[in-house]
């Protein structure tokens, strides 16, 4: 009785014990499931969140190609709405020039000698129509809170109206005044005299990097002087990134560059700073017979000797420069600053209006130039006196005016009446001197965002105080009724 007693409790523990085991079994393998499903759930959540990344990615930069193939269809578009939206100064321009992906601008061979050798130097151009002159360096301020004088002077409106009208000896303003800045180190000034032949060129406020020239023959080695013209901002930008060594005599050179520093810039723009070694070339290297300049962010690739033969010699000019590749109407090209925001768009407009109603009539085929507009980054000069007085009108207008020296150029030429004789040279040859490189980084100044009259009287820090349509006394005549010829664009671009 006691043994089925035993085995009774015996069997209901071993019942027990694996009713226990299979409960402990199930639990188990519901909590296996559990995790199985969690492990699942998570691999399938990483799974579809790098699927996201990767297409995101792929989505992202597709739409980067696309825009970049935007850039590259509206740069070299037809239409005139899409090519204006093309920034060719901006460095995805210069990148994608660079990569080989934008069409290059279309040249053409420039018929220039083959020998720089055997290019025989002519004479001295005959002195005509004027055969002295000479410049105001005294600035007579006619406004009292001037404390200090002007770089262009205090020229009246009489002053300018006179120095249009040639006479064999003349005495006009030409920039310079006595302390009014850009002044030359002596080393720099001893330097410049021996030189005969100039190309120059110039880097203000960092804007470009030093490009050596090339295809130089040894004899233009030996004739010209290279002179890159810079201010104190870009000679300390370039002595940070560019190897420069001094010569005996302190001289500072970037390769074949000597570099001639100017200092106390004249003006608040660099721009307008710019305008001086490029337009007043003759005055800051008064020995000079001939000179070319060349923009600093161009690469020269044709023998000096070879452009002076070709554009000054060969048919006995005095002067050359190309025709713009998009305008011939100054009143065209006003338009296309004012929408690309080159400067302040009331003050093109004065700009235009003055000229308009001093006569300026826009361009057509009547007019005995080719265009009223040039590509002023190349200019090949000999010294004349008569060129070196176009050259002081010339800087006199963009002295008074705009820094924008495009709407100048045919206004001086205009009011000289055809007396002043160039040569506007294709703008396809014009491509076929020098490699263009794009600007370090981008320029902008506050005044060129500026949209109204009432924005820039409402904020008179906006306006230049040295220079640009200070008008320092009052135009002397009603611009109110005048009004600016129609523009149609002419261009794609522009």
């Amino acid at each position: 009785m006691e043994n089925d007693f035993h085995r009774s409790v015996a069997s209901r523990a071993a019942r027990r014990s694996q009713l226990q085991q299979t409960k402990d079994a199930r639990v188990g393998l519901l909590h296996t499931g559990k995790l199985s499903q969690d492990y699942t759930m998570r691999i399938t959540w990483k799974k579809g969140l790098i699927r996201l990344i990767l297409t995101g990615g792929i989505i992202w930069m597709m739409l980067i190609f696309t825009v970049l193939l935007f850039h590259i269809w509206s740069c070299q578009s037809s239409l005139a709405f899409f090519a204006a939206l093309c920034n060719k100064e901006s460095k995805v321009y210069g990148m994608l020039n660079t990569m080989g992906f934008l069409t290059p601008p279309h040249c053409c061979p420039i018929p220039v000698a083959y020998d720089p050798n055997k290019i025989v130097i002519p004479k001295k151009s005959p002195e005509k129509l004027v055969q002295r002159l000479s410049y105001i360096v005294e600035d007579s301020a006619t406004n009292g809170s001037q404390s200090s004088p002007l770089f262009g002077g205090h020229q009246t409106w009489q002053q300018r109206e006179k120095s249009f009208k040639l006479k064999p000896t003349m005495k006009v303003h030409c920039g310079f005044m006595r302390g009014a800045g850009e002044e030359m180190a002596p080393k720099d000034i001893e330097y410049v005299k021996k030189c005969r032949f100039v190309v120059a060129t110039g880097i203000f406020d960092a804007y470009d990097a030093p490009h050596q020239p090339s295809s130089i023959s040894k004899r233009s080695e030996e004739l010209f002087c290279f002179l890159m013209v810079v201010d104190e901002v870009s000679l300390e930008f370039i002595r940070r990134n560019v190897s420069v060594r001094e010569d005996s005599d302190g001289g500072q050179w970037v390769g074949i560059w000597r570099l001639i520093l100017l200092k106390h810039q004249p003006y608040d723009e660099p721009r307008r700073n710019g305008k001086v070694p490029k337009i007043l070339t003759h005055r800051l290297f008064p020995q000079a017979q001939y000179s070319i300049w060349i923009d600093g962010k161009m690469e020269l690739i044709v023998d000096p000797l070879l452009l002076l033969e070709r554009y000054l010699w060969r048919d006995k000019q005095t002067f050359a420069i190309a025709q713009h590749k998009h305008h011939r109407n100054v009143y065209e090209e006003a338009d296309a600053n004012k929408r690309r925001k080159r400067y302040a768009r009331p003050l093109i407009d004065l700009h235009m209006k003055i000229y308009r109603y001093e006569g300026l009539q826009p361009w057509d085929q009547h007019k005995p130039t080719p265009s009223d507009v040039p590509e002023g980054a190349i200019i090949i000069r000999e010294h004349t006196a008569l060129t070196n007085l176009f050259s002081c009108l010339w800087f006199n207008e963009v002295d008074l005016f705009t820094p924008r020296d495009q709407l100048s150029f045919g206004y001086v030429v205009y009011r000289l009446g055809g007396l002043f004789k160039f040569f506007m040279f294709p703008n396809c040859e014009y491509n076929s001197i020098f490699i263009l490189h794009p600007h370090i980084r981008e320029h902008s100044s506050k005044i060129e965002w500026a949209k109204t009259m009432e924005e820039l009287k409402k904020h008179p820090e906006l306006i230049e105080s040295r220079g640009g349509l200070g008008l320092w006394t009052p135009y002397p005549a009603n611009l109110d009724l005048v009004v600016l010829p129609p523009v149609a664009r002419t261009s794609k671009a522009g």
